[in-house]
């Protein structure tokens, strides 16, 4: 077995846990009752304490088992959840966190801070045991907490405890009884032996051969719970034998049960293997629970039959938290190999190499499409039209591997909303929609840092204190909301507070203070709220650990514009803000709409055409580039004019009408060459200066490049036109619509 990556397994699988109990806590804060929220911090941390001992990782190990006994209380009801405890427990969560990245970067211990943070967690969980740990804490070189309760030098409860009631039978099998606890002396140390007369008659009616004796009796030895019973081999027919583990060995059977492989084993196997069981004690406890079941014939077996691991506990053969440990085992093992079933982890490495295998696959295609259909050989066409929707099917699968839901990285927030709210002494509210929305995993990963500050700028400068809001009749407590949908082939990202809004003017002085805008200059209420997007803005008063030092908003869009998206704000006075990121869903491969301008050819995405028009120039004033498209003005741009394309153009152009962030423009081209597979290529340094219009490239059948338009930009340079031509509205023609009959 690689060690290595079973290491790598369980520092992923940590993690997994350790963000599900972060969700559990954060839920109990508010649901301090609920029951599927305490279990999940308790399988947590049962999880890990059992993965990290396989490791030998005693450190978390035993962190962790001070954790979970504190969430055993709770699940008992022996302990209340309240906000105090949920904070505790966040940072152990925390601590853990620590703990497991340091494993990653290769720390199999702690170092000394590290360990006076464990000290003090673990001092604090303390206070939540019952009795308390009067305990000496004895820390190993390792960092293990390890904690003994003391009694008379030795350490309680380290010892087996023997209860055995001999038969009446046994002297006169010829068994002595003192031999039995002689023998078990050379198994280890007998501690203390108590003689249990209860059963001894008066003298009168004692019969000499007649045994009338049992012993409680305390060992300490290494033995296992087999050979210690095998003492008792010869008389475990005349004879009532129990025999409880020390609390020490509790720990070894939870590991042992942690350990066993991962199949399908029943309650019973499971305790025998882990030694807490031996195979009479299971015999026999199969025996009373068919004796049970034969008690009412009239009451179906699944009603009628005690559980096996309550008979085992009842009989005191086994401990309950052995009984739990092995049904938790049972049910993780049967979850697991369901989980097999379904899914499995593949290497993102892997993933990406598929990606650019499937669009290599793509322009392969498109080469040999181009090729069919110059040889103008039928067959051939038909054969190669059916690879083409084979081919499209295995880049939609492919592509679908990589989509993942929002959902998880709009959880992150849920700690950090609670903790600068605290930090900040405000009350705010995180709420979210729309998480099951799906988006590439690449683009997942990198808008978690623009989401960041988003969120902790709209807690810091959005949403108001308690008093303010109060005075302004809004509910004092604040409120954030993440909100993701898809629109016109994108993924519309939504971070919104019911704050107070930018102060515009405020935004405008420091932009002139600043030297962003000249004092006479005078600027639109939209252009004056981008003014925050500005390296080294900030409106804030004075620099804190939050904000203030002007590093955010410009590097949220940078990263934004990074990922081929666009970042906008919605400023409400005294209302709120709302920005909104859109980005593509993908950024390996989509579908494309090719069209022609002289020589060159350009892809604009599939998912923002809306239709296409004939475009007649002699209907178009001199000098107004729109058109009335049923009753709305339609700005567009001529790209042959906008790229400076030569020669004349065509006798017959055409319109392509696109739609993105609400609005819609015409882009004038001399061809429609239809619908095309389009495999993203990002723009080398050699290209960089054809950034703007441009999103990236691919490659046609024939081999050429074509351009991909970066049409917020296209809409962007259309509407600031739109201003100069928006009067010509009664003037402008009709289009006339190829996709429509009746426009």
């Amino acid at each position: 077995m690689n060690m290595d990556k079973a290491l790598e397994t369980f520092v992923e699988e940590s993690r997994e846990l350790l963000a599900a109990m972060e969700d559990a806590l954060l839920t109990l804060e508010t649901a301090p009752d609920d029951a599927d929220a305490i279990n999940a911090v308790f399988r947590a941390m049962h999880t890990i304490k059992g993965s990290a001992g396989m490791f030998g990782l005693e450190h978390i190990v035993a962190f962790a088992h001070v954790a979970e006994s504190v969430m055993d209380r709770v699940r008992d009801n022996a302990l209340r959840m309240d906000d105090q405890l949920a904070a505790l427990l966040l940072g152990c969560e925390d601590h853990l966190a620590t703990l497991i990245e340091g494993l990653a970067d290769g720390h199999e211990t702690m170092d000394a801070d590290l360990a006076t943070a464990d000290a003090a967690l673990v001092a604090r969980l303390g206070g939540y045991l019952d009795p308390p740990p009067a305990s000496e804490i004895v820390r190993s070189d390792a960092g293990a907490v390890i904690l003994e309760r003391m009694e008379g030098g030795r350490v309680e409860n380290e010892t087996w405890h023997i209860s055995v009631r001999f038969g009446p039978d046994l002297l006169r099998n010829g068994y002595d009884p003192l031999s039995f606890v002689r023998y078990l002396g050379t198994l280890g140390e007998i501690i203390h032996v108590e003689t249990v007369s209860d059963a001894l008659p008066g003298a009168a009616e004692m019969d000499p051969e007649t045994c009338y004796l049992g012993f409680e009796i305390r060992l300490a030895t290494e033995a296992d719970k087999t050979t210690i019973e095998s003492a008792f081999e010869f008389v475990q027919a005349d004879c009532t034998l129990t025999i409880l583990s020390p609390h020490s060995q509790i720990g070894a059977y939870l590991q042992l049960i942690q350990n066993l492989p991962e199949d399908n084993a029943r309650l019973g196997e499971i305790l025998v293997a882990c030694g807490s069981l031996t195979d009479r004690e299971l015999a026999e406890g199969l025996l009373l629970q068919d004796v049970d079941n034969a008690t009412d014939d009239d009451t179906p077996a699944t009603l009628s039959t005690p559980p096996l691991g309550e008979i085992l506990v009842r009989r005191e053969v086994v401990r309950q938290e052995v009984v739990d440990a092995a049904l938790d085992k049972q049910r993780r093992s049967r979850e697991a190999k369901n989980r097999e079933a379904r899914v499995i982890r593949v290497d993102a490495a892997k993933l990406d190499e598929l990606i650019n295998l499937v669009g290599e696959l793509v322009i392969a295609g498109a080469a040999a499409e181009l090729l069919a259909r110059r040889s103008r050989n039928r067959g051939l066409v038909e054969a190669n039209t059916a690879v083409g929707g084979l081919v499209e099917s295995i880049r939609d699968s492919a592509l679908r591997l990589r989509m993942v839901e929002i959902g998880e990285t709009f959880n992150r927030f849920r700690r950090v909303v609670r903790d600068v709210s605290q930090e900040l002494g405000k009350d705010i509210e995180l709420v979210i929609t729309g998480a099951e929305t799906e988006l590439d995993k690449a683009v997942v990963e990198r808008i978690g840092d623009p989401l960041m500050h988003l969120v902790r700028n709209a807690m810091d400068h959005g949403i108001e204190p308690a008093e303010r809001r109060l005075q302004q009749g809004k509910p004092a407590q604040g409120a954030i909301r993440l909100n993701a949908y898809h629109e016109s082939g994108s993924i519309v990202i939504e971070i919104s507070d019911d704050g107070g809004g930018l102060n515009r003017e405020r935004v405008l002085a420091k932009a002139v203070e600043r030297g962003l805008v000249q004092p006479d200059q005078v600027l639109g209420e939209q252009e004056i709220d981008n003014l925050i997007f500005e390296p080294g803005f900030s409106t804030a008063e004075q620099v804190t650990n939050l904000s203030g030092r002007g590093v955010g908003m410009d590097v949220v869009r940078r990263n934004i514009d990074a990922l081929r998206g666009t970042v906008s704000l919605d400023n409400r006075p005294g209302m709120g803000t709302t920005v909104s990121i859109r980005l593509p869903l993908t950024l390996a491969i989509i579908d494309g709409f090719l069209v022609g301008v002289g020589e060159s050819a350009y892809i604009i995405p599939l998912d923002c055409v809306v239709e296409c028009l004939r475009f007649e120039t002699a209907a178009v004033g001199e000098g107004h580039d729109c058109l009335n498209l049923r009753g709305r003005v339609l700005p567009f741009l001529r790209l042959r004019e906008l790229f400076k394309v030569g020669g004349q153009p065509t006798r017959r152009q055409n319109i392509v009408v696109i739609h993105y962030a609400g609005q819609q423009v015409g882009l004038v081209v001399d061809q429609l060459m239809g619908e095309f597979q389009t495999v993203i290529k990002p723009l080398g340094p050699l290209l960089s200066h054809l950034r703007g219009f441009f999103a990236g490239s691919t490659i046609l059948g024939s081999g050429d490049v074509a351009m991909i338009l970066d049409i917020h930009e296209l809409i962007q340079v259309a509407t600031q036109r739109e201003g100069g031509f928006t009067s010509a509205r009664g003037r402008a023609s009709p289009a006339h619509s190829e996709t429509d009959p009746s426009s």
